[in-house]
C-alpha cells in the first residue's frame, strides 16, 4: 500500500470529442504500472466512487473515473444528475463505450501507465464494464453485480439500454465477477446463465457469489452495505488485477 497519491478532477475526450470531467488518482513515485477506468454506478459520479479511484492508487495502479451523467446535467449534484441520467433512459451504450474509451487512452497516456488498462464498474457499471470489455481493448474487466446483462430493464426502470448477450463473442479478456446471492438484479439464475454463456465462448472468467448479501453490498454509504463480502470481494478484485496488469500492454 501507497501512502502517497495525488488525486483530482482531471478532463478526458470521450465520445464524440466531448471534454468530460473525470476524477483521477495516481501512485505518487511509483514505477509504471497498470491502470483501472472505474465505471460509476448509476446513483452517480459520487464521493464513495471517488473513494474507491483513490483506493487504486494506494495499491499502486492509476485510476480514473470518467463522470458519465455530466452531458445530461452539467454541474449538477451526483443525486440530480443520475436522474436526468435516467429521465433520458440511461446512458447510452456507443456514448458510454466513447467515454470509457477516452478514459482508457489518459492511463495509457500518463507517466504511471505501463500501457495495460481493467475496467470496473458497480451495479449498471458492472454491466457497462462488460460492454466496453466487449467493444475495447482491454486487459481485464472486473463486473460487480451488474444488473440487465442479460435481459432488459423492466419499463419502470425507465432505461432503455439493451441486453448485451449479443456481444458477448467479442468478450476475449478475463473477467471477475462479484455477486451477492440475495440480489435480485442480477438473479443468481441471471449469474449461472451468464457463467455458462462466457464457459461456451471459451472467455477466461471466475465467479464468486457471496451469501447474506445482496445488491450494492461494496457501497459503504448505503444499508445494503455488507463488509465481509465487500473485504472478500476487494481482496479478490487486488489479486484479480494485480495478475492482469503487470507487464506491457497495448499503448
Amino acid at each position: 500500500m501507497r501512502d502517497e497519491i495525488a488525486a483530482g478532477t482531471v478532463t478526458v475526450t470521450g465520445a464524440g470529442g466531448d471534454e468530460i470531467d473525470a476524477y483521477a488518482a495516481h501512485p505518487v513515485g511509483a514505477a509504471p504500472s497498470g491502470g483501472v477506468v472505474v465505471i460509476h454506478h448509476m446513483p452517480g459520479y459520487d464521493e464513495a466512487t471517488k473513494e474507491i479511484t483513490r483506493k487504486f492508487a494506494t495499491w499502486g495502479w492509476s485510476a480514473v473515473c470518467p463522470n458519465l451523467h455530466q452531458r445530461d446535467a452539467p454541474g449538477a449534484d451526483p443525486d440530480d444528475a443520475a436522474a436526468a441520467s435516467r429521465a433520458a433512459g440511461g446512458v447510452p451504450d456507443e456514448r458510454l463505450v466513447g467515454d470509457v474509451e477516452g478514459a482508457m487512452a489518459y492511463l495509457r497516456d500518463h507517466p504511471t501507465g505501463n500501457g495495460r488498462v481493467a475496467t470496473i464498474g458497480f451495479c449498471s457499471g458492472g454491466r457497462q464494464s462488460l460492454l466496453a470489455g466487449c467493444a475495447l481493448d482491454v486487459d481485464a474487466v472486473v463486473n460487480c453485480y451488474g444488473a440487465f446483462v442479460l435481459t432488459p430493464p423492466p419499463a419502470e426502470y425507465g432505461l432503455t439500454v439493451p441486453p448485451i448477450e449479443p456481444r458477448l463473442g467479442d468478450l476475449s479478456c478475463p473477467v471477475l465477477g462479484l455477486f451477492g446471492a440475495e440480489d435480485k438484479n442480477p438473479t443468481p439464475q441471471d449469474v449461472k446463465r451468464l457463467d455458462e454463456l462466457l464457459t461456451e465462448r471459451a472467455v477466461p472468467h471466475e465467479f464468486h457469489d457471496f451469501e447474506n448479501a445482496g445488491h450494492a453490498f461494496f457501497a459503504v454509504d448505503r444499508a445494503a452495505y455488507r463488509p465481509a463480502a465487500a473485504v472478500e470481494g476487494w481482496r479478490l478484485v487486488r489479486e484479480f488485477l494485480g495478475r492482469h496488469l503487470a507487464g506491457e500492454g497495448n499503448a
